[in-house]
């Protein structure tokens, strides 16, 4: 199976299919703008002035009443996946050759058009005449119309056997059915092409299609507070095959070996992992749970009583994967293969899950799975246990229960049931049904789905309607066999979509085996968060905590609780109320924490899972099996790192030693020394306060990039409030997280803090509202300290930050108490045996600052090594920050320096540079080990940690020649724009308006007079960006040298074949420069470009900080208008030459190149419309608003508006 096919293919058909069943909706007179009358002439129906068959206007009617209960989209969107959900099925079953009549549906061997079009007459569908067949098809034109009633026909002769894929179709599912179907580009055709078929050998490739086909439903929807309908597309994730063999062989596997100690099933079971050695009274209670089990059925386990429950069953994965374990346990014991399918599919597999359409996959394919297995499955219907939870919340309880209870009290009387009581008969309600059942009974089942699709398996249900099920379910029996038409639907609909699901809810099982759904309580809407709260208040904050915790319910006193669950639950304080009661009522069997990598189809380094085994009671010093695979690569495949396994990732631990961390962490790595540093009670909170700080409220208000604001207005290296404030400026340097980086660095923002903080502070007490921001631990703003980032997916990383910084709630810090110095904790905090300190509890993602300052800490007794160590780690890592124009302490490229100049070239300037940046690395690997190796010493940990560091781990950016050469172009542009200087280190120019601008401070590489940079693809201007860079490569190596540096300059930057270095230069400068730029400045550029438009008639650069209300019109009259002048007589020039061309071929090139410059004119030309337009406006732009506010005043004149001014702030 080639999941790559799949997915390229499921996503386009949704989108394909609900175009289909929309056109057919639109054929009907119904669209989303709302309905068209529709009237009767005789025979037909006429809507729109089309003519139907009169039977059409039913249907047209159930489907009205649909889209007004449920709405336009979301009933298109539910028919959409009924049809592609038949036809995928309808494809497998063909492939596999399951057809009673061995015809293909939509295909044909040979190619063509399908066979069951050439052998109707042969096939006996139900609702399809042989005449009518042989008809149409001597009609010669009505082959469509005839496929699509063999379509039909066939749906409704499979619904004998899949009633819950194939219901007889009478509905607005037929009437909804795409036309063309045998066209080239239908949905089928496209079905067929898309998916070849060897990648419909194995069933799984249904639940593939499936994830596939709601994957762009989920990225619009996650993120967000989800309503109930998208629950399923936002939480549903496909688990990879080998968690899933994990779970069953943990759950299923281990109940049937250790029943049956001398099976041979355990060589088979890959990913089983043995219970390790007990202690005498753990193995005793295990021997006893295990007589317990067996004695439920006698004298042996026997394989039609386990039972298996996925809450939670998505497409069938964990179901399919049982079946397969539970047909090797059956023919262990000797059963007839043919007796097995059946078997287990009626008695061992059971499911549920909130999503309709994963149901019906997750029947089929279990079908499909024991069909291949028993050729006589499909001959006679079977009784699945998997259903969907519905929603009753516009049920009419009250009428329902009135009509089945009277219809069941009429038949308990022997009395007549039939048309005389078709609507409920003469109120013999109020007589008792002889089983005691009341209407109260019906209703209590059906207002126990009042929001059954909002909680789905999470529901509980109440003691009296446990007590009341098995007498509900034998009323509905009678009702349903022997009551009137109206009462016999009801009863029916009533066990189908409250009466089934509530027995599997109420069930107990062997295995509970699933991958709940993942929603933080941030995105559960209320009616789901107040349930929440209300139910699950241990484990509220996820849904799929609350899953674990709802899963030990469904446990038998033998049972096991088996899921795939995101690994915070083992670590976060937010679970250990939830992690406790585990610890105290339950026991782990065994546990793989995955970690990185756990899901590679979304390539999320957030999804950090782990799979476990618990067995539902506690039993005391039980020793489980843990494995380790964290600590693989990232990106390593975790399938083969958990076959390959290593001793070192296996650890045997007694759950009852995991108290001895605060907080009971699931920490089985650790060792008694590692425990033992928590049992000192000394933390960091011992010499330093741990703060968060500034919450603005509304970080676009407040918070800008550095580069965006006037350098003039930012109040650099403040030591206290009061001198920040006295300074008068608006801009302090704010920190605020950032990517994964140790020692220093990461100071990209500044924050409104003028005058005190007065403004962010009174933000949102207006107009006597309540104050939107948290201005706390103000105190410590400006001191020097060390900080984190909060948020990371990544490592643990410490910086050590100067003073003048206001700290932010996702920049928290440390900063010392009095008596105290921070000496040693910056190298602690980034060395190996902090790291995994902080994996007892956190295991990445968030690293609050109450967790880190609660870390044990031991201040070193030789202090003075470790400040040596970190003095040298920070002036590398300050040296890289600065190193980039990132940084408001940039000197300049490296390649520009004064040494660098007086090197021979550009090349020799590189390597120089490039051999510095290795031996930081190097040197940083080195300080970094020795580091780890004094903290790793001072603990007393040698025998676990090593103080290894791997490359990757460096936090240093690293010489690349492509990016070099793209920086060394960048601070090219900076020169001539006046934001930098050859003649002087560090920002020149980086105020606002132009104003002051000095252009004596650039003697050797003068700066552009206007700050306006043209960057078209021919040197138009002799001030074009191109060009001026052989004059600053002059500049630094003499005009003589110009060529071979330049030539560096453009194989570095990547020519393409035949291209001369100045064209590669210019290429780059015109096609890719800015969109570079836009990346490294963070969306947030201070070079804009204004652009033409698509054909790149006229393009330039204008540096932000020196844009006034006068720029664009002289970028018009210096620019634009004479560009236009220039275009016009190169035109004619062209005109000229292709007249007097003497070949045709001449005359066609030149014709061509006549041809694009005439396009480019005319978008010139529309755009110095525009451009005079923005001009007379005179527009003044107020670095204070950001460059996100400022570039969206300039409309369509700029390039990547969107990219520029969309998205989040945050």
């Amino acid at each position: 199976m080639n999941k790559a096919n799949l997915k390229a293919y499921a996503p386009q058909a949704r989108l394909d299919f609900i175009a289909a069943v929309s056109a057919r909706a639109n054929l009907l007179g119904i669209s989303i703008q709302g309905v068209a009358p529709a009237e009767t002439r005789g025979d037909v129906a006429i809507i729109e002035g089309r003519e139907w068959p009169k039977k059409v206007l039913a249907q047209r009617q159930k489907l009205i009443a649909r889209i007004e209960k449920e709405g336009f989209s979301q009933t298109i969107e539910a028919v959409t996946y009924t049809w592609f959900n038949r036809f995928v099925a309808l494809r497998f079953m063909e492939l596999h050759d399951y057809l009673a009549h061995g015809c293909r549906v939509l295909s044909n061997r040979a190619g063509g058009q399908p066979e069951v079009l050439s052998r109707a007459a042969e096939l006996d569908l139900p609702g399809l005449p042989v005449d009518r067949i042989r008809d149409m098809q001597l009609a010669g034109n009505q082959d469509n119309e005839l496929y699509k009633l063999l379509i039909v026909a066939q749906c409704n002769e499979l619904s004998r056997v899949m009633p819950f894929l194939f219901e007889r179709i009478d509905d607005e599912s037929e009437l909804l059915l795409p036309d063309n179907l045998l066209r080239t580009d239908s949905v089928i055709a496209r079905l067929i092409a898309g998916v070849p078929e060897e990648d419909w050998a194995q069933i799984e490739s249904i639940g593939w299609l499936y994830q596939f086909y709601i994957s762009e439903r989920k990225d619009e929807v996650i993120g967000k507070v989800v309503e109930t309908a998208d629950i399923p597309a936002a939480t549903q994730l496909f688990t990879p095959n080998w968690i899933v063999k994990y779970l069953v062989q943990n759950s299923v596997g281990r109940l049937w070996l250790e029943a049956n100690p001398e099976s041979a099933l355990a060589q088979g079971l890959d990913y089983y992992l043995p219970p390790a050695a007990q202690v005498p009274e753990a193995q005793a209670d295990l021997d006893r749970l295990v007589r317990v089990r067996i004695a439920e059925d006698g004298v042996a386990l026997n394989p039609e009583s386990i039972t298996i429950f996925d809450p939670a069953c998505g497409s069938g994965h964990m179901l399919v994967e049982a079946y397969e374990l539970l047909k090797a346990i059956y023919l262990e014991r000797g059963y007839r293969p043919r007796d097995i399918p059946r078997l287990i599919l009626e008695k061992n597999l059971y499911g549920l899950d909130i999503d309709e359409r994963a149901v019906q996959l997750a029947s089929f394919a279990l079908l499909m799975k024991a069909r291949a297995d028993d050729r006589r499955l499909l001959d006679a219907p079977l009784k699945l246990n998997i259903c969907a939870v519905q929603d009753s919340v516009d049920t009419d309880d009250a009428l329902i229960a009135n009509i089945i209870l009277d219809a069941a009290v009429q038949i308990d009387r022997g009395e007549s049931s039939g048309s005389a009581h078709l609507f409920g008969g003469d109120g013999v309600t109020d007589h008792a049904h002889s089983s005691g059942l009341q209407a109260e009974d019906l209703r209590m089942l059906v207002r126990f789905f009042r929001h059954g699709k909002a909680f789905g398996s999470l529901l509980i249900p109440p003691v009296e309607l446990v007590e009341k099920l098995s007498t509900l379910s034998a009323v509905l029996d009678q009702v349903e066999s022997d009551g009137n038409a109206l009462a016999k639907q009801y009863s029916h609909e009533l066990r189908q979509y409250y009466l089934r699901p509530a027995q599997l809810l109420a069930g107990t099982y062997d295995a509970v085996i699933a991958n709940p759904p993942y929603m933080n309580s941030g995105g559960m809407n209320a009616i789901l968060k107040a349930f929440a709260q209300a139910e699950f208040p241990d484990s509220k904050l996820d849904l799929f905590s609350m899953f674990i915790e709802r899963g030990f319910r469904w446990c038998k006193e033998t049972g096991f609780n088996c899921m795939v669950t995101m690994q915070s639950w083992m670590f976060l304080s937010s679970f250990e109320t939830m992690r406790e009661k585990i610890l105290a009522n339950r026991t782990i069997a065994s546990l793989v924490q995955i970690g990185f990598n756990s899901f590679p189809e979304i390539n999320s380094k957030v999804a950090q899972a782990c799979t476990f085994c618990i067995a539902a009671v506690p039993i005391r010093h039980h020793v489980a099996q843990y494995v380790d695979l964290n600590t693989a690569p990232q990106s390593s495949d975790k399938d083969e790192v958990f076959r390959k396994r290593t001793a070192a990732m296996v650890f045997s631990v007694d759950q009852t030693e995991f108290g001895t961390i605060p907080g009971s962490p699931i920490a089985y790595w650790a060792s008694d020394r590692f425990r033992e540093l928590f049992a000192s009670g000394r933390t960091i909170e011992d010499i330093a306060f741990s703060k968060q700080g500034l919450a603005t409220g509304e970080n676009g208000r407040f918070i800008r990039l550095w580069h965006e604001v006037s350098i003039g207005k930012i109040g650099l290296s403040m030591d206290s409030r009061a001198e920040a404030k006295a300074s008068g400026k608006k801009w302090f340097p704010h920190l605020k997280g950032g990517a994964f980086r140790r020692w220093y660095g990461n100071f990209e923002t500044v924050v409104n803090w003028e005058d005190d903080g007065r403004e962010v502070r009174a933000f949102g007490t207006e107009n006597g509202g309540r104050a939107r921001s948290r201005a706390q631990n103000v105190e410590f703003y400006f001191k020097p300290g060390i900080t984190w980032s909060d948020l990371t997916s990544t490592f643990f990383g410490s910086r050590q930050v100067p003073q003048g910084f206001i700290i932010n709630t996702v920049g928290p810090s440390l900063f010392a108490k009095s008596g105290h110095s921070l000496d040693g904790l910056l190298g602690y905090t980034n060395s190996r045996v902090f790291q995994r300190i902080v994996d007892v509890s956190l295991q990445g993602l968030h690293y609050n600052n109450g967790v880190i300052g609660s870390r044990p800490y031991v201040p070193p007794t030789h202090v003075e090594k470790v400040r040596a160590l970190e003095r040298e780690l920070v002036a590398i890592s300050r040296r890289d920050w600065d190193a980039y124009e990132g940084s408001w302490e940039f000197p300049g490229h490296p390649c520009a320096s004064a040494e660098a100049r007086s090197l021979d070239n550009l090349e020799a300037a590189w390597n120089a540079w490039a051999q510095a940046k290795s031996a930081d690395v190097r040197a940083m690997l080195a300080l970094e080990e020795s580091n780890n190796q004094f903290f790793i010493d001072a603990y007393g940990l040698n025998d676990e940690i090593s103080p290894t560091v791997s490359e990757e781990h460096i936090t240093l950016v690293r010489p690349d020649r492509v990016k070099d050469a793209q920086r060394f172009v960048s601070y090219a542009i900076g020169c001539m724009m006046g934001r930098y200087s050859l003649d002087e280190p560090g920002l020149i120019y980086a105020h606002a308006g132009g104003e002051g601008f000095d252009p004596t401070r650039y003697a050797s590489f003068a700066a552009d007079a206007d700050g306006i940079l043209p960057t078209m693809d021919l040197p138009w201007f002799d001030d074009d960006g191109a060009q001026r860079i052989r004059e600053f490569v002059g500049a630094l190596w003499g005009v003589e040298r110009a060529d071979e540096n330049l030539e560096w300059l453009a194989q570095s930057l990547g020519p393409k074949s035949d291209e001369a270095p100045e064209e590669t230069i210019r290429r780059y400068v015109a096609d890719s420069f800015f969109r570079d730029h836009v990346q490294v400045y963070k969306k947030r550029p201070v070079y804009w470009l204004f652009s033409s438009g698509r054909q790149g008639a006229f393009q330039a650069l204008v540096y932000m900080h020196r844009y006034n209300e006068r720029t664009l019109a002289r970028l018009r009259s210096e620019y634009v208008v004479p560009l236009s002048t220039k275009l016009v007589a190169r035109l004619e020039l062209l005109d000229k030459d292709a007249a007097a061309a003497s070949s045709s071929s001449s005359r066609s090139k030149l014709q061509k190149q006549i041809d694009a410059l005439r396009k480019k004119h005319a978008e010139l030309l529309s755009f110095d419309e525009k451009l005079r337009h923005y001009a007379d406006m005179r527009i003044q732009i107020d670095l204070d608003d950001g460059v996100k506010v400022n570039y969206a005043k300039f409309g369509e004149l700029l390039a990547d508006s969107k990219t520029v001014t969309g998205g989040s702030d945050d």
